[in-house]
C-alpha cells in the first residue's frame, strides 16, 4: 500500500467523518420528531454525500493514492462509528442525538481548517479549493446543530430527573 504524506492522511480523514456524517444523520432523524430539524438533517446529509463524493474524485487524481487514502477514510469512519454506538444508546433521545451531532461537527470543522492549512503549506491548490468549498459547510453545520441542542435544551425541565 502507498504511504500517505500528512496531507493525504488528512484528506481520508474528512472523507472518512463525511462517510459518517451520512450514517450520523440519519441516526438522529430517528430520534427527533420535529419536521424542521429533520428537514436541516437531510440537508445536512446531502451535503455530507457531496463532500464525500468530492473527496473520494479529489483522492483519485493523485496517482497511486487512491487506495490508501479510502482506506485512511474507512478507519476514521469506523472509529467515529464505534463513538457515535457508545454516545447515542438505547436511551438516547433527540438532544443526545444533537449534542453528538455538535461534537462530531466540531470535529469536522477543525479537520477542515487542519487540512486547509496543510494544503496551502504544501501549495496544493486543488486541496485547498475543496476545503475553500468544504469548511463554510461545516462551520454552517455547527452552528445549526449547536442551535438545535439549545432548542432541545429549552425544552428540558432542568428539575426533572434523567
Amino acid at each position: 500500500m502507498a504511504e500517505l504524506t500528512n496531507l493525504e492522511s488528512k484528506l481520508g480523514e474528512v472523507t472518512g467523518l463525511a462517510m459518517a456524517a451520512q450514517a450520523a444523520t440519519k441516526k438522529v432523524m430517528t430520534l427527533c420528531e420535529e419536521e424542521s430539524l429533520v428537514a436541516e438533517l437531510e440537508t445536512m446529509q446531502a451535503e455530507a454525500a457531496e463532500t464525500e463524493e468530492r473527496c473520494t474524485e479529489l483522492a483519485g487524481s493523485m496517482e497511486g493514492k487512491k487506495t490508501a487514502i479510502l482506506e485512511e477514510a474507512q478507519a476514521t469512519k469506523n472509529k467515529a462509528s464505534e463513538m457515535m454506538s457508545t454516545y447515542l444508546d438505547s436511551d438516547a433521545d433527540a438532544l443526545d442525538g444533537f449534542e453528538f451531532l455538535t461534537m462530531a461537527e466540531a470535529g469536522e470543522v477543525g479537520h477542515w481548517t487542519v487540512l486547509r492549512t496543510l494544503a496551502e503549506k504544501a501549495g496544493n491548490g486543488e486541496v485547498t479549493q475543496l476545503a475553500g468549498w468544504a469548511l463554510p459547510i461545516q462551520e454552517r453545520h455547527f452552528a445549526d446543530v449547536k442551535r438545535a441542542s439549545l432548542e432541545l435544551a429549552s425544552e428540558e425541565d432542568p428539575h426533572e430527573a434523567a
